[in-house]
């Protein structure tokens, strides 16, 4: 098995790679720092340049494609590097690929391409998305990409994976979830302030992702799955549990618990039809950011 995989110097392309090497899958990747982290075949270039034709494999099992611009604040500053990088870009390793004979291409799409949620609403994947609602630049370039991947899949028939992924946490040292940052706020200061306690997410942990992403290798025809964790995690469950870790107390000031927002999701798809489930669970994955702290 050989994959390629853009941003394969980023949080997530980082632990693909390792858990891909420790698999015995033969990786190359690019991304637009200089060196890598990693033993393996590393370019260090711009995913929307022409010279990805000649770097890709040619007939590569999987080109996994995680680069992108990935924070919300970063789009809506630069809307126009957004789109080129996340859309444009998108479009240059779809041609990319099917010029190098990729038998499959993974697309790592997100879980704010839902829009909105009303409340008791709970969606999945085959959840009417309606993208003049979204208020988000990040994720209205990932429905785009999303629109153009399913375009080329009915012109090439290429297998293609769009996965959406929930919040994702791990020992990282920047850009931080809430996960990280609150783990950090207990173990580092006497007071938390948060708006609504009852807040919750469904943050999935960057080494499930990682297996997610090798459950899907070799999967044919062209399917949308939600990796996300197994149920909402309230804002109050990470600051109680991660007390529980670092033996710790800090002062929680909570501005109105009435005004709080959820986004219940659906994982069923991936259970199903690639074998996966979150292995990591809340008090595992507060442990593993011990070392950020």
């Amino acid at each position: 098995m050989k994959i390629f995989v853009t941003g394969s110097e980023s949080f997530v392309g980082k632990e693909l790679v390792k858990v891909s090497l420790e698999n015995g899958i033969e990786v190359s990747g690019c991304d637009l720092i200089q060196k890598n982290s990693q033993p393996y075949d590393f370019h260090s270039t711009d995913i929307r340049s022409k010279e990805l034709r000649d770097i890709i494999p040619e007939g590569v099992d999987t080109v996994i494609h995680l680069a992108a611009i990935a924070r919300d604040g970063d789009c809506k500053s630069n809307p126009v590097l957004c789109y080129d990088v996340n859309f444009s870009g998108t479009i240059n390793i779809i041609d990319s690929a099917r010029a190098r004979g990729a038998r499959q291409i993974i697309f790592a799409s997100t879980e704010w391409v839902y829009g909105p949620f009303k409340p008791g609403e709970v969606k999945n994947e085959d959840t009417l998305i309606d993208p003049a609602v979204l208020d988000s630049d990040y994720a209205f370039s990932k429905i785009l990409s999303e629109f153009a991947l399913r375009e080329r899949y009915r012109i090439t028939s290429i297998p293609t994976t769009i996965l959406r992924f929930g919040i994702i946490y791990g020992p990282r040292p920047s850009p931080w979830s809430a996960v990280e940052s609150l783990f950090f706020e207990v173990a580092t200061t006497e007071e938390i302030k948060v708006n609504s306690l009852a807040t919750g997410r469904h943050f999935v942990h960057v080494s499930d992702i990682a297996r997610g992403m090798i459950k899907s290798l070799g999967l044919s025809g062209l399917n949308t799955i939600n990796l996300i964790g197994d149920r909402l995690v309230t804002l109050g469950e990470i600051i109680e549990t991660s007390k529980r870790i670092l033996g710790k107390n800090p002062k929680i000031i909570e501005a109105d618990s009435s005004k709080f927002n959820q986004r219940p999701l659906s994982n069923q798809r991936a259970k199903k039809l690639l074998g996966w489930y979150p292995e990591i669970d809340l008090e595992a994955g507060l442990k593993t950011l011990l070392k950020i702290i």
